[in-house]
């Protein structure tokens, strides 16, 4: 039987969201504790003891499970990211009510979830193919480039797939020069629309991931958690699996140009992400150029606009 109430203790604040001090691998015969956070769109569910199980957005896809703790790092990283917080993705933004199956179904899965798949395409990732043979992820460029040597926008997900990709009224070959490489939203949707299933779109359409990253930022499925026209310095409701954005480059002043994964708080107690850079020639957590952080005056942290939950 499923009980329903409002709970408001034994929580606190980690990654800018209440999640309670002891996460649960639950059994199959256990009680789900179905919670409404009052004041907010988010319904958080526990285990019979009290344990968090997971954390749903009204309007989103993306939730976050209890799960064992990882380490997201690399060398070019000042700090590292341990975390027991997963993501995956609902079949269809959540409405409410907690598909109880589904939910079984995800917290039993041992597959990599969003944030793993994140970290096979930074520097020095291995290799990894599908069942036909395609290689799906493993160290990924930024993109093509130019005369000058500089780096290129435009990789998509099939560009570094090498694959030709099908919208409605509209087919997508590949770019050779492209090929495993990803720029920052190209990043974003060979996680979250090639990996994960949500549907995608080359421009701007309801329901679908947008290709562009200020497209993302006002157009994209889910919900908005922060937005704003100078720096966001507050942190308030984020959660790892977030989608950050950021006004970053001059010659794009007022328009967001930049989009990256909120992976959770590191071993500096700073707030870090994850995103495909030129300055890095790929995927990176780490801190060449500029430091993936959201907190401070860095260079990202100062260019920091906003937050999308998918």
């Amino acid at each position: 039987m499923l009980h329903i109430f409002a709970r408001l203790g034994g929580a606190l604040a980690v990654f800018g969201l209440l999640i309670p001090t002891t996460t649960s691998f639950f059994t199959s015969s256990e009680e789900f504790v179905v919670t409404e956070k009052s004041g907010t769109n988010q319904t958080e569910v526990y285990d019979n003891t009290g344990g968090w199980v997971a954390t749903f957005t009204n309007g989103a896809r993306t939730v976050a499970l209890a799960g064992p703790q990882r380490t997201f790092s690399e060398p070019a990283a000042s700090a590292a990211v341990a975390s027991t917080v997963h993501v995956r993705l609902l079949p269809q933004p959540f409405a409410g009510t907690v598909d109880q199956s589904w939910l079984r179904s995800a917290a039993a899965d041992t597959s990599p979830d969003l944030l793993d798949m994140a970290m096979q395409y930074i520097t020095g990732a291995p290799a990894l193919y599908d069942p036909a043979g395609l290689r799906i992820a493993g160290d990924a460029g930024y993109g093509a480039a130019s005369a000058d040597g500089t780096l290129q926008e435009g990789a998509d997900f099939n560009d570094y797939l090498g694959i030709r990709w099908d919208y409605a009224g509209k087919s997508d070959a590949p770019e050779t020069s492209e090929l495993k490489a990803l720029d920052c939203s190209g990043y974003i949707r060979m996680l979250f629309g090639y990996r994960a299933g949500m549907p995608m779109t080359l421009n701007p359409a309801p329901g679908l991931l947008p290709r562009r990253s200020f497209q993302m930022f006002e157009d994209a499925p889910g919900v908005v958690v922060s937005k704003s026209t100078a720096q966001v310095k507050t942190f308030d409701g984020m959660q790892p699996g977030d989608l950050v954005f950021f006004d970053a480059e001059a010659d794009s002043a007022g328009q967001i140009d930049h989009v990256g994964i909120f992976l959770g708080t590191d071993t500096n107690g700073k707030h870090r992400f994850i995103s495909s850079r030129k300055s890095s020639n790929g995927p990176t957590l780490g801190d060449v150029a500029a430091r993936s952080v959201l907190d401070g005056t860095g260079y990202y942290a100062k260019a920091f606009r906003g937050v999308r939950r998918l």
